[in-house]
């Protein structure tokens, strides 16, 4: 009986010593413990926060891009976002600072644009650019979100930064990115059809907020050379610029204007004034993406609407989105 009751005592001592390290392992934390429940653990045993990844964008166009590639894992905020701010004066306020010093990612434009943006990102930040992406550099035209090849290149990005972040979800962030690619290729099969059916279309502008939108319409800028470059240099045109530009609406060698109405002064009310009387259609396009639309391919899609329903024709019918209210308005008023 002694040799049988020893076995009980070693097998009921066993039982006592896996239950005591079962509860010492549930109850345990850090790096000693199983992981909190804001972590994850993936294939690799890499533990990934299952919390959104905090995104600041500098300007709400890359902002909502940044959104559409992260979805349900990116919490998602966009320090410029209204139209009715001048965007080049800008000046980040110390709230907008700490968010940006505290993003896991920040989304800047680069170029010049928004160079407050980063000045805050911190070693432990990853950093986005379209500037970055295409090789643009300060001096060049920033207003890269209207140019389908930034545009491509900072999804891929966004993708990639994701999910080095959180490489369980990288399957997620690539179906998000090939969701927003076939958005892209239908607005740039939109942009084709625009362009072979308005192949002699020609534009002057008071400002380059449009510049590459409107070469990939294939549309001829023939805004007068000195006025353009006075209004690159933050300078007013000279008398004689005013003049050239004046000579091209009433002769209308524009088909249409486009109008900054961020960039609002005495000179381009004048030169839209112009027009108007030229029976020039002026198209307003601003810099930050206007309220009612929720993404950038969206209001890209109106503008291109919004260009084809000003020079006639079939191509515009082709974008379901509606047009920009500002450039509807604008278009339809010089028309008339």
């Amino acid at each position: 009986m002694k040799p049988a009751l020893h076995r009980i005592v070693r097998v009921a001592a066993a039982v006592t010593g896996v239950v005591a390290l079962s509860l010492a392992s549930a109850c345990g934390s850090g790096s000693g413990g199983t992981a909190s429940p804001s972590q994850t653990t993936d294939a690799t045993g890499t533990g990934a926060s299952s919390e959104p990844i905090s995104v600041v964008a500098s300007i709400n166009q890359w902002g909502s891009l940044a959104k559409q590639i992260g979805g349900d894992y990116v919490d998602i905020t966009s320090i410029l976002a209204s139209s009715n701010v001048e965007a080049h004066d800008f000046e980040a306020q110390t709230a907008d600072v700490a968010k940006l010093s505290k993003a896991q990612v920040v989304v800047a434009n680069g170029a010049g644009y928004d160079a407050w943006a980063t000045k805050s990102v911190t070693k432990q930040t990853a950093l986005v650019t379209a500037a970055g992406n295409v090789g643009a550099s300060d001096g060049d035209n920033p207003h890269l979100w209207f140019s389908k090849d930034a545009r491509n290149a900072v999804a891929q990005d966004l993708a990639d930064t994701y999910a080095k972040l959180q490489p369980d979800h990288r399957d997620y962030f690539d179906e998000q990115l090939a969701k927003w690619q076939e958005q892209e290729k239908t607005l740039e099969q939109q942009m084709k059809e625009f362009a072979s059916e308005h192949k002699d279309a020609t534009y002057a502008a008071t400002e380059s907020v449009a510049y590459y939108l409107l070469a990939d319409l294939g549309m001829k800028d023939v805004t007068p050379k000195g006025y353009a470059q006075a209004v690159a240099n933050d300078s007013e045109p000279a008398p004689a610029d005013l003049s050239a530009m004046q000579q091209v609406l009433e002769g209308q060698q524009a088909d249409v204007l486009v109008n900054n109405p961020q960039e609002a002064s005495d000179t381009t009310n004048m030169v839209t004034g112009v027009a108007h009387k030229s029976d020039v259609p002026v198209i307003d396009v601003t810099e930050q993406m206007p309220e009612g639309y929720d993404t950038l391919t969206d209001w890209i899609g109106a503008l291109v609407k919004t260009f084809g329903d000003s020079l006639g024709g079939s191509a515009s019918a082709s974008s379901s989105a509606p047009a920009s209210p500002s450039a509807s308005s604008s278009a339809s008023s010089s028309a008339s």
